[in-house]
């Protein structure tokens, strides 16, 4: 397979991190990439942890400027070395093993959007607490309903995609919130070819879930803001 860059985004994930970074070289050591954590200037231990790591591709960037996911995103991807890039959390809901999977589907058959899914519409054990289940949920129906269907998990913060789509889409795209595959996705006139990977995702371990009732708001309001360049 080819080479390519993991970014991973992390606010107070150190209990996290600790166990994530040593499992991900672990499950792709006969890989060749490079990991990017970009810590947006945490409060707990995630730089100390961080420094323990030494490994040649290992890079820990902090930004000091206002908290947002989707610049912390953006920094990895200006950074990032190598033309693909996986995306995922740092919170241990996304399994390391599952990158494989992305990738296989990734490389076989070159879409711009490889998105690791959940089925959060069936009625199965889903790892999310009743208000993420609810607000994944609405926040996909509205998606669909205004922007249109081009990934059952908008929502989802594990996808591997080709840098030059955020460079040829970065001058239309919002960069700010909590959801980059959202931004990303939806530009108007861009057409984007995306595929779709089941995984089943985890239970946070450790620390605590960053959606809240703002941040459900704030995404709605995202999806709003497409929506009105979509038409105008």
């Amino acid at each position: 397979m080819g080479k390519f860059t993991i970014v991973i985004p992390v606010y107070n994930e150190a209990k996290n991190l600790k166990i994530l970074v040593p499992e991900i070289f672990k499950k792709l050591k006969r890989e060749k990439f490079e990991l990017i954590i970009v810590d947006d200037n945490s409060s707990d231990e995630t730089d100390k942890i961080l420094k323990k790591f030494k490994q040649k591709n290992f890079r820990h960037l902090i930004r000091k400027s206002e908290r947002d996911l989707s610049k912390s995103c953006i920094l990895g991807f200006k950074k990032a070395k190598h033309k693909n890039i996986v995306v995922m959390d740092g919170d241990l809901q996304h399994k390391p093993v599952d990158i494989k999977k992305i990738l296989r589907i990734f490389y076989k058959y070159n879409p711009d959007i490889v998105v690791g899914t959940r089925d959060l519409f069936k009625i199965k054990k889903h790892n999310l607490n009743f208000f993420r289940l609810f607000a994944s949920r609405i926040l996909i129906l509205i998606v669909n309903l205004l922007l249109g269907n081009r990934t059952s998990d908008p929502m989802s913060g594990f996808f591997m995609f080709k840098k030059n789509l955020y460079e040829k889409s970065q001058e239309k795209m919002i960069k700010k919130g909590y959801k980059i595959l959202l931004d990303l996705l939806y530009n108007k006139n861009q057409k984007v070819n995306v595929i779709d990977v089941n995984i089943e995702f985890d239970s946070r371990m450790k620390g605590k879930s960053k959606m809240s009732l703002k941040i459900l708001f704030y995404l709605i309001s995202m999806i709003l803001n497409k929506f009105v360049k979509k038409i105008f």
